[in-house]
């Protein structure tokens, strides 16, 4: 099912083994303060883990499809998360809320933060007018409050 191995490094020894998801998990994210990672799976769902106590403090529940992509901004204060659903979701961390959603016209691949601003860089797959596939990629930015 859906488990996350933790080990240790140089050795690769296996730590433990958290049952994370109920079906497979596709991508992980590290906050950039070390405090949390973030684990997207095929149940749709993004779950939150405290990095010292490895326990879920919160899971992230706006999407339909599997999640494809994760990513935390500098400050670690949002995350972004995208799917084969129409739009991207960026939600607070402490809150859980979503605080916008970035429509999207295709699936999306690959999201992730700026390492210094809130500029957020996704790429996906896109149809053309003759259903030719073209690739995405753009920027969106926006202002914390």
């Amino acid at each position: 099912v859906g488990f996350v191995e933790v080990v240790n490094y140089p050795s690769l020894d296996v730590v433990c083994k958290l049952n994370a998801h109920t079906a497979g998990c596709y991508c992980i994210a590290m906050d950039p303060l070390d405090r949390y990672f973030a684990v997207g799976s095929a149940d749709s769902l993004v779950s939150l883990w405290n990095v010292k106590e490895l326990l879920c403090i919160k899971t992230f529940t706006k999407l339909e499809w599997p999640v494809r992509t994760v990513s935390f901004n500098h400050t670690g204060e949002f995350i972004a998360y995208a799917s084969e659903d129409p739009f991207i979701d960026i939600a607070n961390i402490q809150t859980g809320r979503s605080i916008h959603q970035i429509p999207c016209k295709a699936a999306m691949n690959s999201v992730e933060w700026n390492p210094k601003y809130n500029l957020l860089a996704y790429a996906g797959d896109d149809k053309n007018k003759y259903q030719a596939d073209d690739g995405v990629f753009r920027i969106f930015g926006f202002e914390s409050t």
